[in-house]
């Protein structure tokens, strides 16, 4: 039976689109290189989505991915009362070129700078909804900052605000808020002169793409980002940002099916890791070893590897202090692996424990809902508490 009893699961809002457009599912599996067989399973709710079929589909519909998945799931957010967060920030958004406020009296410099460490740290902890709160005021005091004493200084804690707000309105949802800020970010970047920033503004578009299903622009992106690299100095700061696109480029490949270029890019970040170490806090990019053995179990997933990737897993220990929303989104990609290879209790498990560690992230995560889809869908005897996470969910 399908796996949502309202009907309002992946697979239905394909089957709408897909009629919306007066296509057969045949005229769709040719259009989208997705099997005939696939999308009549995910159509009726008896197999999860991956990522690679959303993007393929939502490309031949020639809609955005975030009308196939639901986002943002708006009565979820209502429930936790972060709706109401998110004009704010869009407001804070829009005052990017109006120059000073009169109205704003920012704080010293380096008062504000920790405020951005210090909400950069609270949406790697996971505590989205406080860090949504006290973004927008931040954000205008660093504009105010910029614009009436105009520095390198001022105009890197304003991208910072910026990069903030993107990961904020990237984990609810609102894709184009966060293509918004990413643009902001630039601007501010370049004014700046922060190349490493201009950079990771290139990563992080080449996610959205990643998301969107356009792996091609994805590619370009980081090929970009490495090539502004070019003009930073040498140090750990470049280098941690080099590994991470690398990681970023390693994805995208993998979700192309390329398992030779993923396995070039995974080296070369492996590379880098081991002469920076543990860098988790440079930009809070949580690079180091550790993510790129997360990111191998998340490369092995997207080339189909399941079994692979779920052996891989079983080998990254993540150190105590280890960025929990980095280590809820593991967990739920193992989760996702764990299910295609008939683990369900473990596909369960994985998923309870991303909740456990982000439990804001995890309700608002696509894969996440995909994955207990699946493992509803298989018809297998999971406990109580399984029927509870699908409510908390809101599936």
């Amino acid at each position: 039976m399908p796996y949502s009893s309202t009907g309002e699961h992946t697979g239905a809002r394909i089957k709408r689109a897909r009629k919306v457009r007066r296509l057969t599912q045949r005229e769709l599996a040719d259009l989208s290189h997705v099997s005939y067989s696939t999308i009549t399973k995910v159509e009726q709710g008896v197999m999860p989505a991956s990522p690679s079929v959303i993007g393929a589909l939502a490309r031949a519909l020639s809609v955005p991915v975030t009308e196939l998945t639901g986002q943002p799931y708006m009565d979820e957010l209502r429930h936790d009362q972060l709706d109401g967060l998110i004009q704010p920030i869009r407001e804070a958004l829009d005052v990017y070129d109006l120059g000073p406020d009169e109205d704003v009296t920012p704080r010293p410099l380096a008062e504000l700078e920790t405020h951005a460490e210090a909400l950069c740290a609270l949406v790697r902890a996971t505590d989205i909804k406080k860090a949504a709160a006290q973004l927008p005021g931040l954000i205008h005091e660093a504009t105010t900052t910029a614009y009436s004493t105009p520095s390198d200084r001022s105009w890197r804690l304003l991208a910072s605000t910026y990069r903030t707000a993107y990961d904020v309105t990237t984990k609810l949802g609102f894709t184009d808020l966060c293509t918004v800020a990413l643009d902001r970010m630039d601007w501010a970047a370049q004014r700046g002169s922060a190349a490493p920033l201009s950079s990771m503004r290139q990563y992080m578009r080449a996610l959205a793409y990643l998301r969107d299903g356009n792996y091609r622009r994805g590619q370009q992106l980081v090929a970009r980002g490495l090539a502004v690299l070019e003009q930073a100095d040498s140090g750990q700061e470049r280098s941690v940002v080099t590994g991470q696109l690398h990681l970023g480029a390693a994805v995208l490949a993998g979700r192309e099916k390329d398992q030779s270029a993923a396995e070039g890019h995974l080296a070369e970040a492996e590379r880098i890791a081991d002469q920076t170490g543990p860098a988790e806090r440079v930009h809070w990019l949580s690079f180091g070893p550790t993510n790129v053995m997360v990111h191998r179990v998340s490369v092995l997933a997207e080339l189909d590897l399941y079994d692979e990737a779920v052996t891989s897993a079983r080998q990254v220990t993540a150190p105590a202090d280890w960025p929990r929303s980095r280590l809820a989104h593991h967990h739920a990609e193992v989760a996702r692996a764990q299910l295609w290879t008939g683990h369900t209790d473990a596909a369960f498990a994985s998923l309870q424990e991303a909740r456990r560690l982000a439990p804001q992230q995890t309700r608002y995560h696509p894969t996440v809902r995909e994955t207990y889809a699946g493992l509803d869908a298989a018809k297998r005897q999971l406990p109580h508490s399984f029927i509870s996470f699908g409510s908390w969910l809101g599936m």
